[in-house]
């Protein structure tokens, strides 16, 4: 199933992604740090949604209280 997540607080305006039987299938980030974002694409994607969650909730950019991959994080959260 596809899904769209706006975003708050970091530079990436959305994140694009699909599950798949509780696996990240695809991942696509609209605005931010496209370098960036494009290796946190391709290190997530085929991970279990529990596993991505895991590891990226809780990230900082700098000072601020969230991150793009912590907004990831979030996105999959809201889909339990």
């Amino acid at each position: 199933m596809q899904y769209t997540y706006q975003t708050s607080g970091v530079c990436c305006r959305e994140l694009h992604f699909s599950v798949e039987n509780g696996i990240l299938t695809e991942l696509a980030a609209i605005g931010g740090c496209a370098g960036n974002l494009q290796g946190i694409c391709k290190l997530v994607e085929g991970m279990p949604v529990d596993q991505v969650i895991d590891r990226l909730a809780g990230i900082h950019c700098g000072d601020k209280p969230t991150s793009c991959p912590d907004q990831l994080a979030s996105a999959l959260k809201n889909l339990a």
